[in-house]
């Protein structure tokens, strides 16, 4: 996260889509000046006073909305909701300044797959703006399998769907193949193993979605002792 930067540039606003915020219609944090929300529990107390005060982007969220409106999705804009760390621990390490304008977008309560890839193309003006879209989530997300003490121990579920995710997100597919194949995720190996939820695959989703095209993989390694991956489109 550090060395992203590097590879895209400073960006004139932020949006992300955050796996930890879920609401019944598309919904945008629209506040000028977002609080942090601390949506976690059991940790140490120095968690609870990270700061991070980017400056929020309400109109942006008022033209998001629009272009979700104009694809016929439903929209709404909550001025007062804070940022969860779905933002704001991915964001302090990679622009810590806390200067450049965001918000987020929360993903659907219907965990739908198939709709949340139709968020990500009604996002598509935005790839004519300087605007780095996150899709902040995790590719492996089950949290009775975790290796607490971050040892990486052999786990060929854990590699079998990792490995699906490259072929499908990466690959040289059709995109309709791609969609697809993302629509019917839970019929991959080991899916509901890497996802007994899939609250935190579906920001991926909405990125498909938006770029249409292969993605490149930018990591591949161990985060609590499980195998991750992390995808760019640029």
């Amino acid at each position: 996260m550090r060395e992203f930067p590097a590879r895209v540039g400073k960006p004139e606003a932020i949006l992300v889509i955050s796996a930890h915020w879920e609401t019944r219609e598309a919904t945008l944090i629209g506040g000028a000046r977002p609080p942090l929300f601390y949506d976690y529990y059991g940790f140490p107390e120095e968690a609870y006073h990270i700061d991070y005060p980017a400056p929020g982007a309400p109109e942006l969220a008022k033209e998001i909305a629009a272009m979700l409106k104009s694809a016929a999705l439903g929209a709404h804009i909550d001025p007062d909701r804070g940022f969860d760390h779905g933002m704001f621990i991915p964001l302090m390490l990679m622009y810590p300044e806390a200067d450049i304008p965001t918000l987020q977008l929360a993903i659907l309560h219907s965990l739908d797959p198939a709709a949340h890839l139709n968020l990500g193309a009604a996002l598509r003006p935005l790839l004519d703006r300087n605007v780095l879209v996150i899709g902040s989530g995790f590719s492996f997300h089950n949290l009775r399998a975790f290796e607490w003490d971050g040892v990486r121990r052999s786990d060929d579920r854990n590699d079998a769907f990792q490995n699906w995710l490259i072929a499908t997100c990466a690959g040289d597919l059709p995109q309709e193949a791609r969609e697809n194949a993302l629509i019917n995720w839970a019929e991959a190996p080991a899916a509901r193993y890497c996802h007994p939820r899939e609250d935190h695959l579906l920001p991926l989703h909405v990125c498909v979605g938006l770029a249409r095209k292969p993605a490149q993989v930018i990591f591949d390694d161990a985060i609590l002792g499980k195998r991750a991956l992390a995808f760019m489109w640029k």
